[in-house]
């Protein structure tokens, strides 16, 4: 019952983020930047003062659903910030390219990060399925004292334990990738002091979604290994 308890109280915060970041994106969308540049225009002349010119600059479906693609080299942007000439479409633009200079510079974390992706994948698929079997009435499992409900609890640990990894390597990704688009933003005078702030406050929530996510990831490991602390203690 814990865990999923865990899961809500999380599950919650995330959304009430999530509903403040589109509020925030909604809000700064009626600013207009100086530069009256568009999002596409934006990313393709940060790419181009950063000397990379490998990356394409693309429009796809989606709310939010901005994205670097480093298999492909695209920048992928949703229509709004494709087409926007606004302070959130410049952030989120200048953000994903940030990703994209991560990427031509070899930065570590992002390497790691990519390196991560299909353990990652496996471990999340498995965690679904055991969830699921949790739900459905397994969950008493886990608290017999039976080698079989050890083993449970150590692969719980260890798949959570990837999962708090990634999630955690993921912070310091996003937060740079900000960094450098701020960095530029700001340099480049594409938009005014202004509106560079109206950009670091919508990266912020931006990346709190990415918070919540990794305190989410923490909680869920450090439930399970309490319950395998708990089981060594009563023994």
């Amino acid at each position: 019952m814990g865990i999923f308890l865990i899961g809500i109280v999380f599950m919650l915060i995330g959304m009430w983020v999530s509903w403040r970041l589109k509020s925030k994106f909604k809000e700064y969308s009626q600013y207009s930047i100086m530069s009256g540049m568009s999002g596409r225009e934006i990313a393709e002349k940060m790419l181009r003062d950063h000397r990379i010119y490998d990356v394409s600059v693309i429009s796809v479906d989606g709310e939010l659903s901005d994205h670097y693609n480093p298999l492909n080299k695209t920048v992928n942007l949703s229509h709004e910030v494709y087409r926007g000439r606004n302070a959130a479409a410049a952030a989120v633009a200048a953000h994903e390219c940030g990703h994209a200079v991560q990427h031509a510079t070899a930065y570590s974390m992002l390497t790691f990060r990519s390196k991560m992706v299909p353990i990652v994948n496996v471990s999340s698929t498995l965690l679904q399925y055991i969830n699921m079997a949790l739900m459905l009435g397994a969950g008493y499992f886990l608290y017999n004292k039976s080698g079989g409900s050890d083993a449970l609890i150590m692969l719980l640990i260890g798949l959570n334990a990837v999962v708090t990894l990634f999630a955690l390597v993921t912070l310091p990704v996003e937060f740079d990738a900000s960094a450098r688009a701020l960095k530029w933003i700001e340099s480049s005078r594409v938009a005014s002091s202004q509106e560079v702030a109206l950009s670091r406050d919508a990266l912020k929530w931006a990346a709190l979604t990415y918070v919540v996510s990794a305190l989410g990831a923490l909680a869920n490991l450090a439930y399970y290994i309490m319950i395998f602390l708990g089981r060594r203690n009563d023994d």
